[in-house]
């Protein structure tokens, strides 16, 4: 680095072209701004070359080995599935492939300018990018920093990406595991752990606390332990995993539990146990910016770091590290730096667990009403009564909505069922418009469809219900 190399004078520089990031740059750039978007690896970041599209992908191929196996129930009758990586694989790439090329178009089409390498701060107006070329300098008048995250490593468990994998060696797998031992029962380990285990391997499930997705509504957790047992999948809760061998090709952990130490063996660990910010390599203290004992950068909200000339979003700062959010904070980000006066609102942020069956939340859970001092009510109904659900064959799981007992306004709602993902959207709107149970329940919805276990549920909880027997 040679201080003082001329540098090129930019309104706005974005570091990162993940879904914060290249989202944050189209919304500058329709707002007026010349932007520059720096990206170190490719376009889409995590989410779509190692995170969201692929492990989504994975798990379509895995449900649908699942259904060509039941379909002799339907009297559909064919040959057991048998299973070809690498064509998985290529399939898989050619999804992202496709979904970079837009990205990369739609840069393009709003004027803004990319360039491929590694970004770092000299000073709280100045950044250096080492590309293939040779240092380049930008001077900028606003920044973003989107760079989103990478997989937390296990003491005694470094990942070798050949048996001891990270969640990005998983999903580049060219052949299934026999016998794969994950080690973490947090939403990553719970949906590579049920995608191979429909694909074929034995699964052990090794997590540290009482129960699995800490800090998700535990009935719901039930609804998906039950399924992950009828995969074939061994769970060990209250389980540690303290060391690991290697011999003769197999992976042997050493697992306390209850005091007793045990070994489990398997081809492959997969290590999902939370992921960590990428903030190390930017010299953020050249820019005057502090990262807390995690590695986040705090933000106010409009995402300004304690530089107001500095915004930061997505995994880096605090908050889930989910794509939707990280577009989100960058929309707003873009708007802040051309003076709108937008602000976070993250009230009702959507999350969703591909398990199987899904589960998706919106909105505030009754304990969190509760603990608020809000009067609620609450209506459940299952989807084993649904008909869409039944002809799915994907009758496990409930419908649960909580509102505020005087005023109805829907404060959550809460899935654990087939396409839990998709009918969340429906929830965080009327959550977003204020709705009330009345505006859920008294909405005509289609039949027969998933749609309806929310009205059903409205209806339960405002003690109209129809097809279950109301609460006296």
């Amino acid at each position: 680095m040679v201080v003082g190399d001329i540098a090129q004078e930019v309104q706005v520089v974005i570091i990162g072209g993940g879904p914060g990031g290249y989202v944050a740059a189209i919304r500058a750039a329709q707002l007026g701004q010349e932007v520059v978007l720096i990206e170190k690896e490719e376009l889409g970041g995590t989410c779509l070359h190692v995170g969201c599209i692929p492990s989504k992908a994975l798990i379509h191929a895995a449900n649908t080995a699942t259904v060509i196996t039941k379909a002799a129930e339907l009297g559909l009758f064919t040959t057991a599935p048998e299973l070809d990586m690498p064509k998985l694989q290529a399939w898989k790439h050619s999804l992202v492939h496709q979904l970079t090329d837009g990205v990369r178009t739609l840069l393009r089409q709003h004027g803004v300018s990319v360039v491929r390498g590694a970004a770092f701060f000299m000073s709280d107006d100045r950044i250096a990018v080492e590309t293939k070329r040779g240092m380049e300098y930008y001077r900028f008048e606003q920044a973003v920093i989107a760079t989103g995250s990478r997989p937390l490593a296990l003491p005694g468990f470094p990942f070798d990406g050949e048996q001891i994998l990270s969640s990005t060696d998983a999903l580049r797998l060219t052949e299934l595991p026999k016998e794969l031992l994950v080690i973490g029962g947090g939403y990553i380990g719970l949906e590579l752990g049920t995608a191979f285990a429909k694909l074929g391997s034995r699964v052990t499930l090794v997590e540290q606390s009482a129960g699995l997705l800490p800090g998700t509504d535990p009935t719901l957790v039930e609804i998906v332990k039950k399924k992950l047992q009828s995969f074939g999948v061994t769970l060990l809760t209250e389980a540690e995993a303290r060391a690991h061998t290697i011999q003769n090709g197999r992976v042997h952990v050493t697992v306390c539990i209850g005091g007793q130490e045990q070994t489990v063996t398997a081809d492959k660990v997969l290590v999902t146990v939370g992921r960590r910010p990428n903030t190390a390599a930017l010299d953020l203290e050249r820019a005057g910016l502090t990262v807390d004992e995690k590695g986040y950068l705090p933000t106010d909200g409009q995402g300004r770091t304690a530089n107001r000339n500095i915004f930061a979003i997505g995994d880096i700062t605090h908050g889930p590290m989910l794509a939707h959010k990280a577009s989100k904070e960058g929309i707003i980000a873009a708007e802040a730096i051309a003076g709108l006066p937008s602000q976070k609102d993250m009230a009702c942020l959507p999350t969703v667990i591909f398990t199987d069956p899904e589960i998706a939340s919106a909105g505030l859970t009754e304990a969190e009403a509760l603990a608020q001092g809000l009067d609620v009510t609450s209506g459940q109904f299952p989807f084993a009564i649904n008909g869409r659900a039944l002809i799915k064959d994907a009758g496990d799981g409930v419908c649960r909505v909580i509102a505020e007992r005087e005023s109805g306004v829907v404060l959550g709602v809460h899935l654990a069922g087939p396409e839990a993902s998709t009918l969340i959207g429906e929830a965080a709107l009327a959550i977003e418009m204020g709705a009330t149970l009345e505006d859920l329940h008294l909405t005509v919805h289609p039949h027969p469809s998933l749609s309806e276990v929310l009205m059903e549920a409205a209806a339960v909880a405002d003690g109209v219900a129809i097809h279950l027997l109301n609460r006296r």
